[in-house]
């Protein structure tokens, strides 16, 4: 699923993962059509522009596709210092502009989680989001 609100870069990013062997579920530009596509869609994996039509949508969008659908998600975005904190459950971020290989990069990396819960290499200009590479409280009792 593509969540991007320039047109132009929509369908560059739905050729690009469609020739990465995707199917590309839908494209919406605001929340409410992504909250829609992914609910009736049940996507894989969504690519999430931070700021959309309807504004800083693209973390609640996010919170909402990983905790109800159990989407991986990664954001894009041209304003990195809008990236929340923590990254709302997404994976990582990429920074705009970014090129053909970046994307297919993503996606392999995004691939590779999804189906082996195992992280590789992080692309370059990828940002790992911090929850993947912190270790969990300890629980144990002392």
């Amino acid at each position: 699923m593509i969540v991007e609100d320039q047109a132009l870069l929509a369908m560059e990013l739905e050729l690009v993962l469609a020739e990465s062997g995707c199917d590309v579920v839908g494209c919406a530009m605001d929340k409410a059509g992504a909250l829609a596509i992914a609910e009736r869609e049940r996507p894989d994996l969504a690519l999430i522009d931070i700021n959309l039509l309807d504004g800083l949508t693209g973390p609640q969008i996010a919170q909402y596709v990983v905790s109800e659908t159990g989407c991986a998600v990664v954001f894009l975005t041209a304003n990195p210092e809008q990236i929340p904190e923590g990254f709302a459950g997404a994976l990582g971020a990429v920074s705009k502009p970014f090129d053909e290989s970046t994307i297919r990069a993503v996606v392999a990396f995004a691939r590779q989680f999804i189906q082996h819960r195992t992280l590789g290499e992080p692309p370059r200009r990828f940002r790992l989001a911090p929850w993947l590479t912190t270790p969990p409280p300890d629980i144990a009792p002392h």
